[in-house]
């Protein structure tokens, strides 16, 4: 992620999931180092009251603006392309529910806000390969979690592609298949 937010030094770079804000905190430094406008929105169902506090505390924390709400409802993404507007590059990361019907509607979601050149990031796509008794407490497993979305989505969209230069750097990855650069007005795109 670091090198992509490098290459691609987006304005915006657009997160589902929180939890403790990790991610966020690292996109913010990358584009604090980078310099110019970049920003940061985390969207998660859930924003618990000392994860905001802590994310909010943080020196760069005027590059983040969170949103409570889920990913996938109207009025979240009303917010969230409200702030994408004119902003180019524009990178989406998803790393919220991960059942397969959730993963696919923030895919078609929050796709076409993804600007050419720039990427659509699905995080544990890796489920599809690990046991199935590694998520008995989850509603997501083998058969159903992001790697099965992107499939289904890549069968319906000519906008992206699976970008196999960046997994072939990696040696291990919790995203196999889910790094998709937007092709979308290139050779190839729509």
């Amino acid at each position: 992620m670091q090198e992509i937010l490098w290459r691609i030094r987006p304005e915006l770079v657009i997160e589902t999931g929180v939890a403790h804000g990790g991610s966020l905190i690292l996109s913010a430094s990358i584009l604090e180092l980078i310099g110019g406008p970049g920003q940061v929105v985390g969207i998660d169902i859930d924003i618990r009251p000392h994860n905001r506090a802590g994310i909010e505390q943080h020196p760069l924390s005027r590059r983040i603006h969170l949103i409570q709400g889920s990913s996938t409802a109207a009025e979240t993404l009303d917010q969230v392309r409200r702030l994408a507007t004119g902003k180019r590059p524009v990178l989406v990361v998803l790393d919220s529910n991960h059942t397969h019907d959730h993963v696919l509607e923030e895919l078609r979601l929050y796709g076409p806000l993804v600007t050419p050149g720039s990427y659509l990031v699905v995080f544990d796509t890796v489920v599809e390969q690990l046991p199935e008794v590694e998520f008995k407490d989850r509603p997501w497993g083998p058969g159903n979690n992001p790697m099965t979305a992107v499939r289904q989505f890549l069968r319906e969209s000519a906008d992206f592609v699976i970008d196999e230069e960046v997994e072939e750097k990696l040696l291990i990855t919790v995203a196999p298949s889910g790094y998709l650069r937007c092709v979308r007005g290139a050779a190839g795109g729509s």
